[in-house]
């Protein structure tokens, strides 16, 4: 008899982890050997179950899914990874896929094809979704920002002026000017709050 595919869900929202596990235990060649509450479980509990599969929530209090997804790759480099999660942005299945994660799937995905995708991940296969992969796309020759634009950003999005930035990351205020000027311009956006807004959806700044 084929032994079943052996999987550890990593999931924070016990309905939702509840309900993919059971989802999951309905299939004849599927079992949840583990479930994990936040990214630091999910490292412990790969360790000590080696599953076959983990599917992983991005945002997980303790340790993020992203950052579970780096140290399992580190210790276990041939570990398959399957994110599924609220959150479609470009950034975050960009950042996703270079920590080494096999597939990626928002939680609106159908049954049938979370089910297919812990299949094909488990025959060694790499999957994204249609709607995923043109968003990853779209933005591919967009302008990277830089690590302090980042910074000025989250707090562009929590609403603070440029004399507040200024004063918070401890720079010139017209240094804080200039940044926001060139984020605009690399997000292609006329202002702070539509630059706030596309840096959320694309996964560049969570808030």
């Amino acid at each position: 008899m084929k032994s079943k595919i052996r999987i550890l869900v990593a999931e924070d929202h016990l309905v939702a982890r509840v309900g993919v596990s059971a989802l999951i235990n309905c299939q004849p060649d599927m079992e949840v050997v583990a479930e994990a509450v936040n990214g630091q479980q999910a490292v412990e509990r790969f360790r000590k179950y080696l599953p076959d599969i983990t599917l992983l929530d991005m945002r997980m209090p303790i340790m993020s899914g992203l950052e579970a997804a780096i140290k399992i790759r580190s210790e276990f480099p041939f570990a398959r990874l399957i994110v599924l999660t609220s959150y479609g942005g470009d950034e975050d299945i960009r950042r996703a896929l270079a920590a080494g994660v096999q597939a990626y799937l928002t939680k609106d995905v159908l049954r049938n094809e979370l089910m297919r995708t812990i299949r094909t991940v488990n025959a060694g296969k790499t999957y994204l979704p249609e709607a995923l992969a043109a968003a990853l796309d779209a933005n591919r020759y967009a302008p990277q920002l830089s690590e302090r634009e980042i910074e000025v950003l989250e707090l562009v999005a929590r609403g603070l002026a440029n004399k507040q930035i200024a004063y918070a990351l401890k720079i010139a205020e017209t240094t804080a000017k200039n940044h926001v000027k060139n984020i605009l311009h690399k997000l292609s956006v006329q202002d702070r709050t539509q630059a706030a807004t596309a840096a959320i959806q694309r996964g560049i700044i969570h808030l």
